[in-house]
């Protein structure tokens, strides 16, 4: 006997996906607006039901021949998929993350394409999806369905104002402040107004040229005089959070070698963002975080090209998903396009590559440089994946990118061995500037470009909103280390340094203050965002 396929007419069929997707793949969103208004179960109530009369005003809005099951189904997968991620790690999927997803690349993602997530899709997407394209869809003629939905749509609308409206005092308060926290979970509004904005914006944006900055650069007296070529080392850290650092204070000892090699660590500097795609083309901009802006620093030539106007070699050599544009006019090494075998595995390296390219430069480096190292760090959710299995020191580590599966001290031994092992690698930097004295003043420059959360109050990775993100995202390590020789060519007072690292720092000092230890002559420097202007002489 042939199973008969149920008819549904189309409205139906969109209440019955609206209230799907809102009441099950919602549960952040819930949990967030019953903690809002806890103690008064009835703002719920009013709250979730206009948003769902505008939820059933979207798809039917779509409910067209042709058009309904396709949308329908992308809506329902949409939601399966960011439900995980919202629920298991408390990401908000706004344009920022939107534009992280698009930059990532293959071998990041597949770290988040687990089992507990792919059984998810199939649970709440694949067979809702496959229910969609099994009914038939009764639809009414063409003029009478835009009428009636016409009619139906503006009827909703009215109804879900007059619902906010009927306790306009508490709803008004909520919209200008807690919906910043709270609205932001909704699923999938807040994806696919994320995922419209960030088209829009790439749109926009797609034929940017960057205006020259700072084309008047030139390297200062002290370069020009010194005795001995002069290269700094500018580590671009990933992911590493400055809380658990031992040389910020953090109890476990993360950084023993470090501490034995005189370095300076400053304990207050907070990132511009919190992702790589915004913090990292910030801190390499003159913009600053309060008129950062993706457009902005597109439009403007950066920290790399001021360098390279004053005839400094510049290269960037990339371990982790990309130079996000910063360095389009320098030479670029990727590390996994020559991968070693020892090293690399499955398209990412060990950040032992950028040591080891390190070494063999040195030795036929021409002229002052600076070197841009852009590590793989402390990136998730994979934490195991970042160290050697020698650098598994604090156990038992989580070693699955499932992180809810792990307890939270699993998920903090993980990450600290990450940090072990990038206290090991900028260690080993230090040590092949050392060898290299005879041949250059160096110096080494880290900073991460911002943290992360593990597990702390429901929130893991990192990406949330700047206005709603947690310190662990954005208090960053800056680690300096200085040779003799490179003190004094820079008239540096390293005790002046060291008296100063409590003071506030942000990823903004990272433009003026690495023209100022180059000694790079420009008026666009700005000696005021220096952070060692006052601890360094003005003599030659």
């Amino acid at each position: 006997m042939k199973l008969q396929r149920p008819v549904i007419g189309s409205t139906v069929l969109s209440v019955i996906v609206a209230v799907y997707v809102l009441f099950l793949n919602n549960a952040t969103f819930w949990s967030k607006i019953s903690g809002q208004f806890a103690g008064h179960p009835l703002n719920v109530a009013i709250l979730g039901t206009a948003v769902l009369l505008l939820y059933i005003v979207f798809l039917v809005a779509f409910s067209a021949p042709y058009v309904i099951k396709p949308v329908f189904m992308a809506v329902v997968m949409i939601s399966a998929g960011v439900a995980y991620f919202t629920d298991t790690f408390g990401t908000i999927l706004d344009r920022d993350m939107i534009q992280n997803i698009a930059q990532t690349t293959g071998p990041e993602s597949s770290h988040l394409i687990t089992s507990e997530f792919l059984l998810q899709l199939l649970l709440f997407g694949v067979v809702p999806s496959l229910l969609i394209a099994w009914v038939r869809i009764k639809h009414k003629p063409f003029w009478q369905k835009v009428r009636t939905n016409t009619v139906l749509c503006l009827g909703l609308v009215a109804l879900s104002v007059l619902l906010v409206a009927s306790n306009f005092r508490t709803y008004i308060p909520f919209w200008q402040h807690e919906r910043k926290v709270t609205m932001v979970y909704l699923n999938p509004a807040m994806a696919l107004v994320g995922s419209v904005d960030y088209g829009v914006h790439q749109f926009r944006d797609a034929n940017i040229v960057a205006q020259p900055y700072g084309e008047d650069a030139r390297q200062g007296p002290r370069l020009t005089a010194a005795r001995k070529k002069t290269v700094l080392v500018l580590v671009v850290g990933e992911t590493a959070r400055a809380q658990n650092f031992s040389l910020n204070g953090y109890a476990r000892d993360t950084n023993p070698e470090l501490a034995a090699r005189n370095v300076i660590a400053f304990q207050n500097v907070t990132s511009c963002g919190t992702a790589t795609a915004v913090s990292m083309p910030c801190m390499f901009s003159h913009l600053g975080r309060d008129n950062y802006s993706k457009r902005a620093a597109l439009g403007s030539e950066n920290l790399v090209d001021v360098l390279r106007h004053a005839g400094l070699t510049v290269e960037w050599w990339e371990n982790n998903t990309g130079t996000k544009n910063i360095a389009d006019r320098v030479p670029t090494m990727l590390m996994t396009a020559h991968p070693d075998p020892k090293l690399c595995s499955g398209g990412e390296c060990l950040d032992q590559v950028l040591v080891d390219k390190l070494t063999t430069r040195l030795d036929n480096l021409d002229g002052n440089a600076v070197l841009i190292l852009h590590t793989m760090g402390s990136h998730g959710p994979a934490y195991y994946q970042r160290y050697p299995e020698s650098f598994e020191r604090f156990k038992p580590a989580c070693r699955t990118a499932e992180l809810a599966n792990c307890s939270a001290q699993e998920l903090t031994n993980v990450y600290d061995n990450t940090i072990l092992y990038t206290d090991h690698i900028l260690a080993a930097i230090i040590d092949v500037l050392k060898q290299h004295g005879d041949a250059y003043a160096s110096a080494m420059y880290y900073m991460s470009d911002h943290g992360e959360s593990l597990g702390e109050n429901g929130l893991y990775l990192h990406g949330a909103p700047y206005l709603i993100a947690p310190e662990t995202q954005t208090s960053i390590p800056f680690i300096v280390w200085f040779s003799d020789d490179f003190v004094t060519q820079a008239g540096l007072d390293l005790g002046c340094l060291g008296a100063r690292t409590e003071e506030p720092l942000s990823h903004d000092n990272m433009f003026d203050t690495v023209l100022g230890l180059m000694d790079v002559q420009t008026k666009v420097y700005d000696a005021g965002r220096d952070a060692f202007a006052a601890c360094r002489s003005q003599g030659t």
